[in-house]
């Protein structure tokens, strides 16, 4: 049976990470020489220098497996201890079964609960408060909640405005019941009605593409809506547990867009200090961006045992969360 606290209560906490990106690299300037751009043009507004795209063949799934595999081997754990497996994905293998039960039959687990968390790019955040109550519900002890994401296979690639920003990954933690808080607050939100802001407005009907299949964005609305939303969330969370904006010691925010976390940063009077990036590296993995951070920045060495990081996802839907997570 799960741990729980001496007051009774069952906790969860993060015991590894992994992350996986595909080897193919592609930088601004093989952008410019492909389309009407440069690498000035993509750093100034967006602090991205390259972003890495899938190979034809690796998928959702795949690379969810590769960094799932390194958050196991991370954890000390056997991939046969998992209990529940959550991964949040907008780009899935297919529209049935779910990436969750591919990555399950590659995982080679069989019989636990698997499902995707599809919250584009708030998915992760999503995704670990979900897995957080199952185990707090004492019905599952051991989670994977990964986050996936092959955006380049619906990008407009003529589309300068948005093909630039975004790059494919896959992140991953282990959650595990604990008699102490790592989670220890998340909140989630959602308003439909900023769904024309950021979509892709199409669907597949008698097996072909209906309306439009590609990311479609309105970027100043969208940096406006972030900035405000991850403020206020990160704000919710802490009173949630009695925590204060200096008692953070890292903030992971939805790797977007440079601005976007500094300008999130500043409104939370952060220092830049404590701020993790990864967008520079690359670009916006949607899903997959905050676990792709945690993990670097675990594995670097700059979060360790004890710190209390702030994680924080904004995407299409309009959805938005954040969860802060003792290490």
């Amino acid at each position: 049976m799960p741990k729980s606290g001496g007051d009774g209560v069952i906790y969860s906490r993060i015991i590894g990470s992994g992350s996986y990106l595909p080897r193919n690299v592609v930088t601004n300037d093989d952008l410019a020489r492909r389309m009407d751009t440069s690498d000035e043009w993509i750093r100034s507004r967006t602090g991205i220098r390259q972003r890495h795209i899938a190979e034809e063949g690796e998928t959702s799934s795949s690379l969810a497996f590769e960094a799932s595999k390194a958050a196991i081997g991370n954890a000390g754990i056997s991939a046969q201890d998992i209990d529940l497996i959550i991964v949040a994905t907008s780009t899935p293998d297919y529209i049935f079964p779910s990436t969750a039960c591919l990555l399950q039959a590659r995982l080679g687990v069989k019989g636990c609960p698997a499902f995707d968390m599809q919250a584009v790019c708030s998915g992760f955040v999503y995704g670990l408060a979900t897995a957080d109550l199952f185990i707090r519900s004492g019905q599952h002890r051991c989670a994977l909640v990964v986050g996936a994401e092959v955006f380049s296979r619906i990008l407009d690639w003529s589309d300068r405005g948005t093909c630039v920003l975004f790059g494919d990954g896959a992140g991953a933690v282990i959650l595990k019941a604990d008699d102490k808080p790592g989670i220890m607050a998340s909140a989630l939100h959602a308003d439909g009605s900023y769904a024309g802001i950021l979509s892709v407005p199409g669907n597949v009907c008698g097996g072909k593409p209906t309306g439009d299949p590609f990311l479609r964005m309105d970027g100043p609305a969208v940096f406006k809506f972030a900035v405000r939303v991850l403020d206020e969330v990160a704000r919710e969370t802490l009173e949630k547990c009695g925590q204060r904006v200096e008692d953070v010691d890292w903030l992971i925010p939805h790797q977007a867009n440079l601005r976007i976390l500094e300008s999130t940063a500043k409104r939370l009077h952060l220092p830049p200090e404590k701020l993790i990036v990864t967008v520079d590296r690359h670009g916006n993995t949607s899903a997959a961006s905050v676990p792709l951070a945690l993990d670097l920045a675990m594995r670097d060495g700059r979060i360790k045992a004890g710190h209390k990081v702030m994680l924080q996802g904004v995407g299409g839907g309009f959805t938005w969360g954040a969860a802060l997570v003792r290490i």
